[in-house]
């Protein structure tokens, strides 16, 4: 049990300004002396780098649908250990989820698993009276999901405010801020929402703090702290790596599709319990085993990692070692393994194209057969090129920008033997990318999607799986633990090549 102070913030839709309230709110909270543990509902990257540039802690994401409703709580629990304070975002309008699959996946649904009081943020830019019928409809439509108050944004002058407030205290919802217009916080957006924190860090830092500033000039923290409070305790238990690992090595398979290309494997062993080469899936570097070194991709180009992954990589007995490729001109000593996340090398494609050292090492660490594992911009970096400047080569494919987004959660399945699944182990993610890559999907795919979306994509080649989906490891723990025993094989017969050992 964890008894731990708790608030979501939610709005009717996007673009309320829901990102500037909540990060302004982690800010001015910390900035009071409180621990503060940031959150983000949904698969969101970007967020949680703001969330954690206000707390000085780890942005975390909970999503129900790539981990399951079931983890929500267990990893919110790991996120605010600790803390005195836990602010989560929502994504969305509070009742938009998954589509077409009802609640799943949306704000209301978590702040219902976390029974977390629910602050509602209203662009009242256009509206005086009829804010009292929004806000109702939202606070009566689900009655489990509880509504504690209201943050009005983009409030024009103090007699729009007053109007606001009456009509909110004649339908008995609590007003807990006000933000005029002017006190908008220019945060820059492009072509897949904010810039990252990464790649404008000193910039970054002055719009927290102008959020903060703004927040509490405008908010009653006081009473949002109160409502925080009235939370009450919640009965679940933290989740644990190392424990989450055990636990993916028992687990059935839950395989089975008839996506195209993917044969019917009802039955298959899952990626949890697999074995790679046939070796057993045992911790790396236990019992007098070396931890294998795993470069994970960041800096300004690479900026989407989920926290819980290298997380999942130590716990399963890696050693996890930070690589920029836009400065590092080589891999880092020893790396038998290579995990490159999202971000954005369209924008940085030049330095990328530039660094022809890092590309080679890259190539030839895919070339040896040792496992690479690359996400949406990883699969472009691994292209032949993008937007015409040459990347990796390490899979037979051009990349290039495209006016069309291709957005939403996944249902798929492994329809290739891999470093990170054995076919048929079923995976959810999610694509958001405006890029294009001709040919979308080798010989050996990655994976194949079921339902509406009904296709292969991806790349299997060697050691390497290349996709432009996005998933979260703590839904599948066992993906982490077979990529490090794949890198801990490399190591080995890296090792063996050197000693001249055949």
């Amino acid at each position: 049990m964890i008894d731990i102070p708790r608030l979501v913030v939610a709005a009717p839709a996007s673009g309320t300004g829901k990102t500037t309230v909540t990060t302004g709110l982690m800010a001015a909270f910390a900035q009071r002396g409180l621990r503060v543990s940031p959150h983000k509902v949904g698969p969101d990257y970007i967020d949680p780098g703001y969330h954690a540039l206000a707390t000085g802690r780890p942005g975390r994401n909970l999503d129900a649908y790539m981990c399951g409703p079931e983890l929500v709580g267990p990893l919110f629990a790991h996120g605010a250990r600790g803390c005195e304070l836990a602010v989560v975002e929502g994504v969305m309008g509070l009742y938009d989820g998954a589509s077409g699959q009802g609640e799943l996946a949306s704000t209301a649904q978590v702040a219902k698993l976390l029974r977390a009081p629910v602050v509602l943020v209203v662009d009242a830019s256009s509206q005086s009276r009829s804010v009292a019928a929004l806000v109702h409809g939202f606070a009566s439509f689900d009655p489990q999901v509880r509504i504690g108050g209201v943050i009005l944004n983009k409030v024009g002058s103090d007699r729009h405010e007053a109007l606001l407030r009456d009509a909110l205290e004649e339908a008995g919802m609590p007003v807990l801020g006000a933000l005029r217009r002017a006190e908008g916080v220019a945060t820059p957006s492009r072509h897949l929402g904010l810039v990252p924190v990464a790649e404008r860090h000193g910039d970054a830092a002055d719009a927290v703090a102008g959020m903060a500033a703004a927040v509490r000039r405008g908010c009653d923290l006081d009473a949002l702290l109160a409502l925080a409070r009235t939370a009450g305790p919640l009965h679940e238990e933290p989740w644990d790596p190392a424990e989450a690992l055990a636990l993916a090595a028992g687990s059935p398979s839950v395989a089975g599709s008839s996506v195209p290309g993917a044969p019917s494997v009802a039955g298959s062993p899952s990626v949890a319990g697999s074995s790679v080469a046939g070796s057993p899936s045992v911790r790396a570097g236990g019992a007098g085993r070396p931890r294998p070194v795993i470069a994970v991709a960041g800096g300004p180009a690479f900026s989407f990692l989920y926290a819980e992954h290298p997380e999942l990589l130590t716990a399963a007995g890696a050693e996890v070692v930070v690589l920029d490729p836009l400065r590092d001109e080589r891999l880092p000593e020893g790396t038998a393994g290579l995990v490159i996340g999202g971000g954005f090398p369209e924008v940085y494609v030049g330095e990328l194209a530039a660094n022809e050292p890092l590309r080679a090492a890259v190539a030839g660490l895919a070339a040896s057969g040792a496992p690479v594992a690359a996400e949406c911009a990883g699969l472009l970096y691994l292209a032949r090129s993008l937007d015409g400047r040459p990347m990796c080569g390490v899979v037979p494919g051009d990349a290039r920008m495209s006016g069309r987004l291709t957005l939403g959660y996944r249902d798929a399945v492994a329809v290739s033997d891999s470093a990170l699944a054995v076919t048929g182990t079923r995976m959810r993610g999610h694509e958001f990318h405006r890029t294009v890559l001709e040919p979308g999907a080798g010989s050996s795919p990655a994976w194949g999607f079921r339902g509406a979306e009904r296709r292969v994509e991806g790349f299997v080649r060697g050691g390497v799986h290349a996709s432009y989906l996005h998933t979260h490891w703590a839904g599948a723990a066992g993906v982490a633990e077979r990529f490090v025993v794949a890198s801990a094989e490399a190591a080995g017969a890296a090792g063996a090549a050197g000693r001249g050992v055949g």
